[in-house]
């Protein structure tokens, strides 16, 4: 991920638990400060961290969602009193904590994910449109397709953290090559790189 695209702007950090995580469907309660830096060293405990910076937490909300089908994933948030989503957080769950950064590449716009805790040192950025992503412009940073993946969506990584399988990805990864999904209109690759 070239770093020049994270400099701008600054990052909102998040801190999330999921309550439920089976076969697709989650329950999740997140807390975000767009004012809080953290760099994120993979040492965080996120317990310590939501209370010595509880109050830069300006956003709280409970969400829930369904299965991943061709690529689009139901989703419903309500927006919940930080200091009752704080102490959730703390008292259960299986934690994630991040940096999202949102940029534009082209007419897209992106929310890239820097992961910290035991999911450091995986970065994931996902195309943000109203609707389906089709014909997507993919940017040269981007390795593969992650979407049809279970085990990279957030409460897949809550339950089995990126620092206890990414072996087994980059060999599978070195494996097979890079794949994108094919069926949702036409990918064009910045790298040169043909589409599957």
């Amino acid at each position: 991920m070239p770093r020049e695209l994270l400099d701008e702007p600054a990052p909102v950090l998040i801190v999330q638990s999921y309550f439920m995580a089976e076969q697709g469907y989650a329950l999740r309660m997140r807390v975000q400060s767009s004012s809080a830096r953290v760099e994120l060293d993979g040492t965080e405990d996120e317990i310590a961290l939501l209370d010595e910076l509880g109050s830069e937490f300006d956003f709280c909300a409970l969400t829930v969602k369904g299965p991943m089908i061709e690529g689009t994933r139901y989703e419903a948030e309500r927006e919940i009193d930080l200091s009752v989503g704080l102490e959730m957080i703390k008292l259960a769950g299986s934690r994630i904590i991040k940096n999202r950064y949102a940029i534009w590449l082209g007419g897209d716009g992106w929310v890239v994910d820097v992961f910290g805790g035991l999911n450091r040192p995986l970065i994931i950025a996902e195309c943000e449109r109203g609707g389906p992503v089709t014909d997507l412009h993919i940017p040269a940073f981007c390795v593969t397709e992650v979407t049809d993946d279970r085990r990279f969506a957030n409460d897949g990584l809550s339950n089995a953290a990126f620092s206890t399988w990414h072996a087994t990805f980059d060999a599978e990864l070195a494996a097979t090559g890079p794949h994108f999904l094919a069926g949702l209109g036409q990918n064009f690759f910045d790298s040169g790189r043909v589409p599957n």
